[in-house]
């Protein structure tokens, strides 16, 4: 089972977004590990000044140590924490005054600063600070030691406070980060958004190379799609210029063929032969409108993305069309009007397009109308844009769609006696299409077709 791939955007944020954490977390940790040190040190600092101020109380005699126990020492520590404190002064190992079992330094000797451990003394965690002094008793040196101890909530209960703190900068700077890391993936991203966007504002038969203004590391896939493009444009242009030589290849010949077959109808004996060559006559009749219509589809696809864009007089266009149909018309015994063309009527577009369009209208038009029947084509202004209409009185739509008629090869079911292609409709549709307009088929009422082109006035 395929698995889709999870999005630059959020890869791009879970990956800023776990940095993010990793660094508040190591923030707390830093924080906490400062503090307990922090608080070490100061703790470590009164209980050292409170052990040397009873060192230095200590005085020998000639019968023994005596010592005024400092109590202003024991009052600081006090005012620093509610915690216990404890004290031991010991000569040789007796235990002349305070707690017996308190753990003094597993060496003792005579030291001018005090040393720091820590211990476990009657169930709680305590900091220690010991020194030692030499005092003369009786003549004789004799070495005292003296440890001052305080348990440790104090500590813990700052250092504790201090890493709720931390823990509450990370948090705040985890969710700061995490907008900044939004912020940031749409930033890194803006460029390929803005460039698929441009991309994708083109149309389907937009095919220029991609000038987009892009960052250096979007340059290599802006390359890359430009190379593509120019393939598929050479193919494009390939294909199309294949239908067009092969449609104008096979209009010659048929044209000649059909030309024969009419002169060998005029002279022909037999009916048998008559109806043979009527057969010839609409199948080169069908061959050449087909070649006609892939040539003109040809070159509506091929122009799409190359429109000589200019002015188009729609009513001058108009009454070209009505001038070269009307012989043909007039052998159907059809008449062709026009209104609504009586001054300019200017839009912006390709007129051999839309000239390919409207010719495709009226030959459907001609074509499917009975005869003595009326071909109204007409000019009408819709507001920011002119409705070409082309109405006839013939077989209508079939009871079929207007999307449906206007696919590639698509045919009504009721015009299947009648030479065609399919793709009459599909090159107006294209147009319009390819000049922002619409193309609209109804059926009328009484009867026949109502097509409407739909162009932007220029």
């Amino acid at each position: 089972m395929n698995v889709a791939p999870m999005s630059l955007r959020r890869r791009l944020v879970l990956q800023l977004l776990g940095i993010a954490a990793v660094l508040a977390i190591l923030l707390y940790l830093t924080v906490r590990t400062v503090a307990n040190s922090a608080a070490e040190a100061t703790q470590d600092g009164v209980l050292g000044a409170a052990t040397l101020a009873i060192a230095e109380r200590l005085q020998g005699g000639e019968t023994g140590v005596s010592l005024d126990l400092p109590y202003e020492a024991f009052s600081i520590l006090g005012s620093i924490s509610d915690d216990r404190i404890f004290y031991r002064v010991d000569a040789n190992g007796e235990t002349l005054t305070g707690y017996a079992d308190l753990p003094m330094p597993f060496d003792p000797e005579a030291a001018v600063e005090p040393a720091f451990y820590s211990a476990t003394f009657r169930g709680a965690a305590v900091r220690i600070a010991a020194t030692s002094r030499t005092v003369l008793v009786n003549r004789q040196p004799l070495l005292v030691s003296v440890a001052v101890a305080q348990t440790r909530q104090g500590q813990e209960a700052i250092a504790q406070r201090t890493a709720n703190l931390a823990a509450a900068i990370g948090l705040g700077v985890f969710a700061f980060a995490a907008m900044l890391s939004m912020l940031t993936a749409g930033s890194v991203l803006g460029p390929i958004n803005r460039l698929a966007e441009a991309v994708g504002r083109r149309g389907p038969h937009d095919l220029r190379a991609v000038d987009h203004p892009s960052p250096q590391e979007l340059r290599p896939l802006v390359s890359s799609l430009n190379g593509f493009i120019a393939r598929l444009r050479g193919a494009l242009s390939r294909t199309e210029t294949f239908i067009a030589e092969a449609a104008h290849h096979i209009r010659t010949p048929l044209a000649t063929v059909r030309t024969r077959a009419e002169i060998a109808l005029r002279t022909s004996e037999t009916d048998a032969a008559r109806e043979t060559l009527r057969a010839v006559i609409r199948a080169v009749e069908e061959s050449s409108r087909s070649a006609t219509q892939l040539l003109d589809h040809a070159t509506v696809v091929y122009r799409s993305d190359r429109l000589a864009d200019g002015p188009v007089d729609l009513a001058k266009l108009l009454h070209g069309l009505t001038r070269f149909y009307g012989p043909t018309a007039e052998l159907r015994d059809l008449t062709l009007t026009l209104s609504g063309a009586d001054g300019p009527v200017m839009v912006q577009g390709d007129q051999l397009l839309v000239e390919s369009a409207l010719r495709n209208l009226i030959d459907n038009a001609i074509k499917y109308s009975p005869p003595e029947g009326e071909i109204e084509l007409g000019l009408e202004p819709r507001g920011d844009r002119v409705a070409i209409m082309v109405k006839d009185r013939g077989r209508g739509l079939g009871g079929r769609k207007s999307s449906d008629l206007t696919r590639r090869f698509a045919r009504g079911d009721n015009v299947g006696d009648v030479v065609g292609s399919g793709l009459g409709l599909t090159i107006v549709e294209e147009v319009a299409d390819i000049h922002g307009g619409a193309f609209e088929l109804t059926e009328r009422k009484g009867g026949g077709t109502c097509a409407e082109l739909l162009l932007p006035l220029r």
